[in-house]
């Protein structure tokens, strides 16, 4: 990375649950991710509507160069749903 890590700490709310997935809301206006279950660190059951905390940092584009396996994958999964 170029620039020096800045962690910056962000709450949000659960607004959507599914059998792999948790999608949150950032408080502030601040956006929106949906990411694996897996990834949450819980001792409790999801529900909508708790509350939650992270840390993130920013992203950074590693380089001008595009994936072309991912493109071609994006490509394929747009032409199924079409």
């Amino acid at each position: 990375m170029k620039y020096i890590d800045k962690v910056i700490y962000m709450e949000g709310i659960i607004v959507d649950l599914d059998g792999s997935s948790v999608s949150i809301d950032f408080k502030g206006r601040m956006g929106f991710i949906k990411l694996p279950k897996r990834m949450v660190i819980t001792d409790y059951d999801l529900k909508i509507g708790q509350e939650v905390g992270l840390n993130m940092s920013y992203i950074e584009v590693k380089g001008p160069k595009v994936n072309e396996k991912y493109i071609g994958d994006i490509d394929s999964k747009t032409n199924k749903e079409g």
